[in-house]
C-alpha cells in the first residue's frame, strides 16, 4: 500500500500501481463472479469486470422484467451468463450483493443455501451486515465476507472507467475464512475501475456513506437549492434566472473548479465579489446546519435510518410511492426550468454527454 499525507494525517492506500490490473486478473483467474441484482450498481460492475476480461455472470429475477431485458440487451444471455437467482450463487465464487438493501433482507435465504464453503461473499455496502439484527443476514463462517465500496453512482463507475479515470472506492474485509480474503478484495475493486481503494470497515463505511446520501451528496444539496430558488423567486426573479443562479453555475462551472484544484483555488479564480461574499457567509452556513448534520449522524449511529429503510423500502407499493415522490421534484417549476436549460445548452455537449452514460446505472450503493 501507498502512504499518502491526506490533510496532515497519513493514511495507506491501494493504487493501480501497486495493485495492477493484470496481477488482479491473476488473483481472480479460476473464480466465477455472479453479480446478484442488475439494477443500480450491478450494470457497471459487471460490465466493468466483463470488459477487464474476467469470467462474470448475472443472477436477476426474470420477475423483475425491466432489469432482466436490460441484461440481455448489455449482451448477457440467459441459461450462459445469465441466470435466476439461485443458479447464479451456485454457480459463483464471488457472489456480489449487488440489490438494494431492502432487497437483501429478502433474498437472503435464497443466497445463503446455495452458498460453498470457500465463496467470497461481496458487498458495496456495509447495510446488510452490520444491521444484520435488523435484515437476518448472517454469512456462514466458511466464506470470506469483503466489501469495495465505489464513491458515486453505477453511473460515474461505468462513465469513469470507460474515461480510464476510474472512481475511488473503500474496502474492507469483515471475515477471512480463506486467508486469501483481502487480496480477493482488492483484485475486485481494481477489477470494477476503482482509481484507487482506500481501507475502511463496514461499520464506518455505513455510517459515512448514510449520513452522505441525505446530507452534502444528495438531501442537502437539493435542500439548499429549493430554498435558493425558492427566495430567488420570491424576490421576482424569472426561472431561468434563479434556475441558472442556483443549479445551472453550480453544475456547468464552479463545481468543476472544486473538482480540478479544491475549494480555495474555485475561490480564488472567481471575482473578487463572489469571493468576499462567499468568505462572509460561508461560517452562517455551516453554523446553520451543523445542527442539522449532528442529529443525522445520530439517528445513523441508532439505527434509526437503517430502520426506516427497511420498512419503507419493503413495502410491496414501495416502487409506486418512490415514482410520484420523485414526479413531484421533477414536475416541480424549478427542475422544469432545469430541463428548458438542458435542453438549450449546446448540442455536442449534450451528445457527449448521452454518449459517455450510454447503457449505465443511477446514484445507489446498491
Amino acid at each position: 500500500m501507498a502512504i499518502i499525507d491526506f490533510g496532515g494525517v497519513k493514511e495507506k492506500v491501494v493504487t493501480r500501481k501497486e495493485f495492477s490490473l493484470a496481477k488482479a486478473r491473476k488473483v481472480l483467474k479460476n473464480e466465477t463472479i455472479a453479480v446478484i441484482g442488475y439494477g443500480v450498481q450491478g450494470p457497471a460492475q459487471s460490465l466493468n469486470m466483463r470488459d477487464n476480461g474476467l469470467k462474470v455472470i448475472i443472477g436477476q429475477s426474470p420477475k423483475f422484467k425491466k432489469d432482466w431485458d436490460r441484461a440481455r440487451k448489455d449482451g448477457w444471455v440467459p441459461g450462459k451468463t445469465l441466470f435466476d437467482i439461485d443458479e447464479a450463487v451456485r454457480r459463483g465464487t464471488v457472489i456480489q450483493m449487488l440489490v438494494s438493501d431492502a432487497a437483501q433482507k429478502a433474498i437472503w435465504p435464497v443466497v445463503k443455501k446455495n452458498l460453498n464453503a470457500g465463496d467470497a461473499l461481496y458487498f458495496s455496502h456495509g447495510f446488510s451486515i452490520v444491521y444484520k439484527k435488523l435484515t437476518k443476514v448472517v454469512p456462514p463462517k466458511n466464506v470470506d465476507v469483503i466489501m469495495v465500496a465505489p464513491k458515486g453512482s453505477g453511473l460515474n463507475v461505468r462513465r469513469n472507467f470507460l474515461s480510464g479515470a476510474g472512481i475511488n472506492s473503500s474496502f474492507a474485509v469483515e471475515q477471512d475464512a480463506t486467508g486469501r480474503a483481502e487480496e480477493r478484495c482488492i483484485a475486485l475493486g481494481i477489477a470494477i475501475g476503482s482509481g484507487y481503494l482506500f481501507p475502511t470497515t463496514f461499520a464506518h463505511e455505513v455510517t459515512s456513506d448514510l449520513t452522505g446520501e441525505r446530507g452534502v451528496l444528495m438531501g442537502a444539496l437539493a435542500g439548499i437549492m429549493e430554498a435558493q430558488y425558492d427566495v430567488l423567486r420570491a424576490g421576482g426573479h424569472s426561472p431561468s434566472e434563479a434556475f441558472n443562479e442556483t443549479v445551472e453555475e453550480l453544475t456547468q462551472s464552479l463545481i468543476r473548479l472544486v473538482d480540478e484544484n479544491g475549494m480555495d483555488w474555485m475561490y480564488s479564480n472567481c471575482s473578487a465579489t463572489a469571493q468576499r461574499g462567499a468568505l462572509d457567509w460561508k461560517p452562517k452556513f455551516k453554523k446553520a446546519v451543523l445542527p442539522v448534520f449532528k442529529e443525522l449522524y445520530k439517528r445513523v449511529k441508532s439505527q434509526a435510518e437503517a430502520k426506516r429503510v427497511i420498512s419503507s423500502c419493503g413495502k410491496p407499493n414501495y416502487q409506486a410511492q418512490l415514482g410520484k415522490e420523485l414526479a413531484q421534484i421533477r414536475d416541480s417549476e424549478m427542475w422544469r426550468a432545469g430541463a428548458a436549460t438542458r435542453a438549450l445548452r449546446p448540442k455536442t455537449a449534450a451528445k457527449a454527454f448521452a454518449k459517455s452514460t450510454k447503457g449505465v446505472g443511477g446514484r445507489g450503493s446498491n
